[in-house]
């Protein structure tokens, strides 16, 4: 639990201070001052920041970070991800040459969608390393490797003896097996009659009994699960990266496509088929995860690094995507909407937001907790 915790907090953190380096970054190319850059969340232990004479200075937590000409850097109590502060950000100081608000509409652009960027640029990294240090990829049946359970028919002899997606098969009968052709032909002459499978699952060794059926006098026998067979898999770092970007492609698309379902769904009524998890959901898969070994952790976290992008970007007030769009009617109506306005519309997103959080906080502890 406590390795669940730590690996849940490391990665969060990452996905957040990767986020807000690329805020930073693109607001500092374009001259614009970052008031503040924490490691943390609010409030502030300490900070330090440059006086003119280039000397490290102490930075009080209760200093408003905005008096000093210089980025703060900061330490903060809540140890997840970080947080950028840019001046202007929110409208106010547009005549000050340095602030958000006076730079050209394109430059806000990009300084609100860089944070995005570099969640995707983390992704096609971490696919990289990952790929370099060799990633569990399907191979053919007659290479050396594990054979999977990825799929499982729904109350078939499988589901039914309590077997699940990603048990690796051992043994079948007290015989170990190396193919899944093997797998089939001893299924094939199994009919009505219990088979022994010894699986591996989280590292334990736990005996199934199922007993295949036929549906119909000409069906085939089937123990009602669908096999892949994987071996770690290392390619060479040229590869590696034309690897990490079709990665990174293939799964924002896949991603986008499962939002695209979620929200069609919604707006006909009809039941979500994907599930939706929260802050627990991600922890207790975390938990999961840290069982299979490092490099299933790196790949988990490219996969998070993609949704909280595409997120992101989606254009609900409080989100980057929301800024965004008011960006995009400023510069299409000639003029931006009143701060006052914008800021009302962002207060009222934000506290949306918190409440669908709250609900999904609170499905996950039923679903996880209990």
């Amino acid at each position: 639990m406590f390795l669940t915790i730590v690996t849940f907090i490391i990665i969060l953190g990452l996905l957040i201070l990767v986020h807000e380096l690329g805020h930073f970054i693109t607001a500092h190319r374009f001259k614009v001052k970052a008031e503040e850059f924490g490691l943390g969340l609010p409030p502030r232990m300490f900070g330090y920041v440059k006086d003119d004479q280039d000397k490290w200075k102490y930075v009080g937590p209760k200093k408003d970070a905005a008096d000093y000409k210089r980025t703060v850097w900061s330490f903060n109590w809540l140890p997840l991800g970080g947080f950028v502060a840019i001046k202007g950000e929110n409208g106010d100081k547009k005549e000050d040459p340095d602030s958000f608000g006076s730079k050209k509409i394109w430059q806000r652009i990009l300084i609100m969608f860089s944070g995005v960027a570099m969640n995707f640029v983390l992704a096609f990294v971490l696919f990289t390393i990952g790929f370099m240090v060799g990633v569990p990829s399907a191979v053919d049946d007659s290479q050396p490797g594990d054979i999977h359970i990825m799929s499982l028919g729904q109350d078939s002899p499988a589901m039914q003896a309590d077997m699940k997606v990603g048990d690796i098969i051992l043994t079948i009968d007290h015989q170990p097996v190396a193919s899944i052709q093997e797998v089939k032909d001893k299924i094939k002459i199994k009919k009505d009659q219990p088979m022994e499978f010894v699986v591996l699952r989280d590292n334990q060794e736990l005996s199934k009994q199922v007993i295949p059926v036929a549906n119909s006098p000409d069906a085939p026998v089937q123990a009602g699960f669908g096999l892949v067979k994987t071996a770690i898999v290392k390619y060479p770092w040229y590869q590696s990266i034309y690897k990490g970007a079709e990665a990174t492609i293939t799964l924002t698309l896949a991603i986008l496509k499962a939002f695209a379902k979620v929200i069609g769904e919604l707006v006909t009524g009809q039941k979500v088929s994907v599930e939706v998890s929260g802050p627990v959901g991600i922890a207790a898969l975390t938990g999961q995860v840290v069982k299979l070994g490092f490099i299933y952790v790196l790949q988990f976290t490219a996969l998070l690094s993609i949704n909280l992008a595409i997120i992101n970007l989606i254009p609900i007030p409080a989100l980057d995507g929301g800024r965004l769009l008011f960006l995009f009617i400023e510069k299409l109506k000639g003029s931006p909407i009143k701060q006052a306005v914008e800021a009302r519309i962002h207060q009222i997103g934000f506290i949306l937001l918190m409440i669908l959080m709250a609900f999904i906080i609170f499905r996950d502890i039923r679903i996880y907790l209990f």
